[in-house]
């Protein structure tokens, strides 16, 4: 009996995320086996290979996975899962691709997939947030197969390197599929990745403006080296991008030292952060519930405030 984890990745390198989602694999007491799906991406099979729990990969390196749709992602790993009738367990992490990918092989499978998981008891047994993350829900499963979509900020991306795993290279289905890339942008950015990133420096609606949310905040950022992250308030009244938002709708992250500025601490934002080392929160309002998860607070004026300790720095 095996584990499947789905490898996430941009054709060159393993996404964080994925040693996360093998951490998680590991805490399954099975066999790990590792799936690379896309296009020139043979460095990336090579690269887990590196891995000491995976003990086999399968490369599907074919064209039509370039831009790793969810669909032909799911039809690659329904057809694997047809040959391979020992996989007992497959595992993304709860990214975009994961949860595109995720419900359509569960569609297929005919069972119920298990989503944000934040912990793993035993092969039947798991817990996942509810209610915004107020509440852990703990699910017992006895499908045939279990398919889990992994929290990455609650399991540990250190993974012993040294192994020694062979690579196979599997046939890529055919498909006559209409979709197509027409263009792809990216966010340029010096910053570090707000997924990854050590610091976040978060900002909220109490900065005003679009104007101010980087004249006060960027500074600071560079000093620290640190991701910018924003409030869904902040993202919808266009004072930072969508990709900046951390929150139940956006990103779920977890860093050394999280800075949230300006913002009261929504429910859906705090099911985003809280499970960061320190938070330090500067609001004016001291009755805002941000204070109520921070490990130091102060209630002051952000535009007072941030600019003095970027200096000190």
């Amino acid at each position: 009996m095996t584990s499947l984890v789905v490898v996430e990745h941009n054709n060159k390198e393993i996404a964080s995320a994925t040693k996360s989602t093998l951490a998680a694999a590991q805490k399954l007491n099975l066999e790990i086996w590792a799936i690379v799906i896309g296009f020139d991406c043979l460095g990336v099979a090579e690269q887990a290979q590196g891995f000491q729990c995976i003990k086999k990969i399968f490369c599907i390196n074919d064209k039509l996975h370039e831009h790793h749709f969810a669909e032909l992602h799911a039809d690659q790993i329904n057809q694997f899962l047809l040959q391979y009738n020992n996989v007992k367990n497959v595992l993304m992490s709860t990214s975009s691709l994961g949860k595109e990918t995720m419900p359509r092989i569960a569609a297929s499978q005919n069972v119920s997939q298990i989503s944000d998981v934040t912990n793993i008891l035993d092969n039947h047994e798991f817990e996942r947030p509810i209610y915004a993350g107020n509440l852990t829900s703990r699910i017992s499963s006895s499908e045939h197969i279990k398919l889990l979509t992994i929290r990455p900020t609650k399991f540990d991306t250190q993974i012993l390197n040294g192994g020694d795993s062979i690579v196979e290279s599997l046939k890529s289905i055919v498909a006559d599929y209409k979709k197509k890339l027409v263009t792809r942008e990216y966010t340029k950015s010096d910053r570090p990745d707000l997924a990854s990133a050590k610091v976040v420096i978060s900002g909220g609606r109490g900065l005003g403006s679009a104007e101010n949310y980087l004249n006060t905040l960027e500074p600071l950022a560079k000093k620290m080296n640190a991701a910018l992250g924003a409030s869904r308030a902040a993202v919808d009244a266009g004072y930072a991008p969508n990709d900046y938002q951390v929150g139940q709708t956006g990103k779920i992250v977890a860093p050394e030292i999280y800075f949230a500025i300006g913002l009261s601490g929504s429910v859906q934002h705090l099911a985003g952060m809280k499970d960061s080392k320190i938070i330090i929160a500067i609001n004016k309002d001291p009755d805002a519930p941000i204070f109520e998860v921070a490990t130091y607070g102060l209630v002051a004026d952000l535009f007072e405030v941030i600019p003095e300790l970027t200096s000190k720095l």
